[in-house]
């Protein structure tokens, strides 16, 4: 910061040299004043010196306030105009004033943004719930008449429709993850059963059998959002896997002996290039572009929601040789030291 200022105050520097020299010289040229060359050399040091002692005191006394802005920036927090230096002199006022003010509008301006979204996700979460009434009488009503091919059919498409809904419903509450959990140990293996018995009238219209390997194992989760992660998972895996395919769901431990659940899929797999990518928002590569099935939506949502509840989601995949998705499972002593 001292070259900076230095560089700033370059023109004040240059004209007090500049001064200097002019004197000298007024006085070498000047037969009337007798001063021998070894005393004009003393006073440009004492001169020099008492600048250079002055620069370095001024340099202290100007740039308080703007270091102590870099300390603020630093550890910047939400109320980070009460951690604003005390201003020194006039322009430091000004700039403090500035910033102040600025906090006020943004802040403003994020009260308003927070409370349109609070509204319309008030109005999001509304609607599904209203969309979910009807939805509830067409599954009574083709629960009634299952023998019926015709329905078998609308009852693969309903479930899409109800999918869709339900993936929305979460997207509203997914800002508010953080107070919308509870731990406590749960039956991996058993929740993905639950979602496979979900998915069934898909998978017999595919004619996707489901396979669930692997020894029953407790982890530290959230029942609904481990449902909601396994089901965009498998949602993903029945929408890609061919006709007649199997989707393999299979339980173990990491090395570290945490527990860790797979599905894996038939499917045309993921190109090298694009694994990386496919937990990003809106990303759907080239399989999803291909088949125009993607929305980009699934996987990124699933990513978000493991985040919040301690889950890792790791993807395994080659084109033409299937995807395997694992999530492994934090330990409670993990998960709290994640969280805090």
């Amino acid at each position: 910061m001292f070259i900076r200022y230095l560089i700033d105050m370059k023109s004040w520097i240059l004209f007090f040299l500049a001064s200097l020299g002019l004197t000298d010289l007024l006085i070498w040229i000047d037969k009337g004043v007798a001063l021998q060359l070894r005393s004009i050399i003393y006073l440009n040091v004492l001169l020099m010196l008492g600048f250079i002692l002055f620069l370095a005191w001024r340099w202290k006394m100007e740039t308080k306030y703007l270091r102590g802005l870099v300390r603020c920036t630093e550890t910047l927090e939400g109320d980070w105009a009460e951690t604003l230096p005390e201003a020194v002199f006039a322009r430091d006022e000004i700039t403090d004033e500035a910033l102040r003010a600025v906090d006020r509008f943004y802040r403003s301006k994020l009260s308003d943004y927070r409370k349109d979204w609070l509204a319309e996700s008030e109005y999001m979460a509304s609607w599904v719930h209203e969309v979910k009434a009807p939805l509830t009488a067409m599954k009574l009503a083709i629960d009634s008449r299952r023998s019926d091919p015709v329905m078998r059919r609308i009852e693969a498409e309903w479930l899409r429709v109800h999918l869709l809904l339900d993936r929305q419903l979460y997207m509203t509450r997914l800002p508010s993850l953080g107070s919308d959990y509870v731990l406590k140990e749960e039956n991996v293996q058993q929740l993905a059963a639950q979602e496979v018995r979900e998915l069934a009238s898909w998978c017999m219209e595919k004619n996707i059998a489901v396979e669930i390997e692997g020894e029953a194992r407790q982890a530290m989760t959230d029942s609904k959002w481990c449902r909601f992660i396994i089901r965009q998972i498998l949602t993903n895996a029945v929408k890609y896997s061919p006709a007649g395919g199997t989707i393999m769901i299979s339980t173990g431990l990491s090395a570290n002996g945490n527990v860790v659940l797979t599905i894996r899929d038939e499917g045309p797999g993921i190109p090298a290039q694009d694994l990386p990518r496919i937990f990003d928002k809106g990303f759907t590569g080239e399989t999803g572009r291909i088949q125009h099935a993607a929305t980009g939506l699934g996987l990124y949502l699933a990513q978000a929601a493991a985040e919040g509840i301690g889950i890792t989601l790791a993807a395994e995949s080659a084109k033409g040789s299937g995807t395997a998705i694992s999530l492994a499972f934090a330990s409670r002593n993990d998960f709290d030291s994640v969280r805090t």
